[in-house]
């Protein structure tokens, strides 16, 4: 199921959304149910609804528990604590002055929030909850003794959520990168066992198809959500270095992967040392993956790298020998403890986030987020909305860039609404008391923690379901379900406009990114024509891969459609001839490996040196 998943994955991240199974954390989605579950009881048994504030906002704290190190992560919770308390407040006293005060109040909140939290190192997700937190405050107006008693379940809740994630029931703040890591196994071992199941057949790529180069997309993706993670820990001792150790090795291995899967495209050397090849490195990347799973000693590791060696000394055709050797060399870098020295010579992480100053483009979006909420506003005034800042909410998470990245969270925020909201619906139907209603709000607060990162769609369902029901228990009236996804639909309609009208970005031109990414792989080839230093080489690899990527994603997202019609052909001929010219190079590259190679009587990856290729 998990390889099918994987599989559909790839398709759907073609065009923008994703869908990573490896990313699901049933653990923090316990933690969460029982953030939840605590301050939903004290709500129901007291009978005082304004303590429902408390349930969202100990949902919201565990929802902005991004991975991280632990003193990332208390930091940038306690920021969302103490500002989403005074935002609580602000929002609700300031609503409260004249009518439809929530339309300036709303706005004004939200694009201070963006604003401020853009300029905290990774504070973006911050940033967003603060801002949904601020719209759904201006629609509780109340006086000020009131407000602040919202204010104060606010901050009940947050501060119980931010101490069961602090202290009472900790979880492991590396174990995110061991997932990430996990996935770039997982995608390598994919387009590993997509090779060797070829055998003597034609590869896909031979000619253009719709999900064309799949694998090689699906891998670089994963190593740049791995990268990017990693920046993130930056500073810390002891498992970021492996990491980085393993991000090393994952780009090494993917190199040789993509020089033997254009070996397979253009046919190139014998078929039994071909698929030999391609065998050595299925079993190499299951050694690696089994490793990472079960915790165990390096041992399956230096026993698959023996076999690439053995297998080495049998091979003739120069792209299968270097793409042994790399491969023995990546094997390598695992299996042994690096000095200090080999250490520093890793890549860096990534670049680090926004904090040092504030862009120019955060500040265009958060006056789009606002602009976009008076649009919802005006729309709710008019059509007397029962639910307005549920609407408001979805400007705010739907509208979190460009064109692409919108016009995907639209989709994914309307379609699990609809489908959340009608199940909601038959569910209350059928069930009207409190004890289960509440059992199931637990159950959805778990479910949607687990699966907020696998993907945005299955994450909005369960969302959804949790909010009709708490609502209903809190603040029971006729069609909660109904207008959660009307104002959904209309929150995310309002933020495809929003891109359209104020600060048009509808991203690179489809032609220009074509160009670009058939000079990045260009200038990746002279780099291995001319025999520059391998450090070089790697980098223009990786410059390579990310504007192929930028590239085919583009043209498959809205933007492309529009910017490519009447001209389809063409694209598709420069995209294939751009992922021909990447491959071509890998295998340049690896032959040079096996022209450089040493003799049988030196010494090669046993040396103690970190070599990296």
């Amino acid at each position: 199921m998990t390889r099918r998943l994987r599989w559909l994955g790839r398709r759907l991240e073609l065009r923008s959304f994703g869908l990573i199974p490896e990313h699901f954390n049933r653990v923090e989605g316990y933690r969460a149910a029982l953030a939840v579950a605590m301050p939903l009881g004290l709500a129901l048994a007291s009978g005082h609804a304004e303590w429902g504030w408390a349930v969202f906002a100990a949902y919201w704290t565990c929802l902005c528990d991004a991975p991280g190190p632990d003193s990332l992560r208390r930091r940038l919770l306690g920021v969302f604590v103490a500002g989403g308390t005074l935002v609580a407040f602000l929002g609700s006293w300031l609503a409260s002055f004249f009518p439809h005060a929530d339309m300036v109040i709303g706005p004004l909140l939200v694009f201070l929030a963006v604003v401020a939290a853009a300029l905290l190192p990774y504070g973006g997700l911050v940033g967003t909850l603060l801002a949904v937190v601020a719209v759904v405050a201006v629609g509780f107006p109340h006086p000020l003794p009131q407000a602040l008693g919202q204010s104060f379940a606010f901050l009940g809740g947050a501060t119980w959520a931010y101490l069961l994630i602090n202290v009472v029931w900790r979880i492991d703040p590396l174990a995110p990168l061991r997932r990430a890591t996990e996935a770039v196994t997982v995608r390598l071992l994919d387009m590993a066992d997509n090779l060797v199941a070829l055998g003597d057949g034609a590869h896909r790529d031979a000619d253009w198809h719709s999900d064309h180069a799949e694998h090689r997309r699906a891998v670089r993706l994963a190593i740049e959500r791995l990268r990017s993670l990693l920046a993130r820990y930056e500073g810390e001792n002891g498992a970021p270095t492996s990491v980085r150790q393993a991000l090393a090795a994952a780009e090494t291995t993917f190199g040789t992967l993509i020089a033997l899967d254009q070996a397979y495209i253009d046919r190139v050397g014998l078929l039994g040392e071909r698929l030999a090849t391609a065998q050595a490195c299925r079993k190499a990347l299951l050694a690696w993956h089994v490793t990472l799973r079960a915790g165990t000693e390096e041992r399956a590791v230096a026993r698959a790298r023996a076999r690439v060696r053995a297998l080495r000394h049998h091979l003739t055709e120069p792209v299968f020998v270097g793409c042994a050797l790399a491969l023995e060399q990546a094997l390598h870098s695992l299996a042994e403890p690096l000095t200090a020295s080999a250490a520093d010579s890793l890549p860096p992480a990534g670049q680090k986030g926004r904090g040092d100053r504030l862009p120019t483009p955060m500040i265009r979006q958060a006056a789009r987020q606002a602009a976009g909420l008076l649009a919802v506003y005006a729309v709710a005034t008019l059509f007397q909305l029962g639910y307005p800042y549920w609407a408001a909410m979805a400007v705010i998470v739907v509208l979190q860039g460009g064109l692409r990245i919108t016009w995907a969270r639209a989709l994914e925020r309307i379609a699990g609404s609809l489908l959340g909201g009608l199940i909601a619906l038959m569910v209350l139907q059928v069930i009207s008391a409190q004890l289960p209603l509440s059992l199931l709000a637990v159950a959805l607060a778990a479910a949607s923690i687990s699966l907020r990162s696998v993907n945005y769609t299955i994450f909005v369902v369960f969302l959804t379901m949790l909010f009709v029901f708490v609502t209903d228990m809190l603040h029971p009236g006729a069609g909660i379900a109904s207008a959660r996804m009307l104002d959904n639909v209309i929150g995310s309609v309002a933020a495809l406009l929003a891109v359209f009208l104020f600060w048009p970005d509808f991203g690179t031109a489809l032609s220009l990114l074509i160009r670009e990414g058939i000079g990045a792989n260009g200038r990746y080839r002279d780099a291995v024509l001319t025999a520059e230093p391998a450090d070089s080489i790697e980098r223009a690899r990786r410059e390579a891969g990310v504007a192929s990527v930028e590239a085919e994603v583009a043209f498959h997202d809205l933007g492309g459609l529009l910017q490519r019609l009447g001209n389809r052909g063409a694209d598709v001929h420069t995209l294939q001839d751009m992922r021909n010219l990447a491959g071509r190079a890998a295998m340049d590259w690896h032959r040079l490996l096996a022209n450089q190679a040493p003799g049988e009587g030196e010494r090669d990856v046993e040396d103690d040196r970190p070599v990296r290729h």
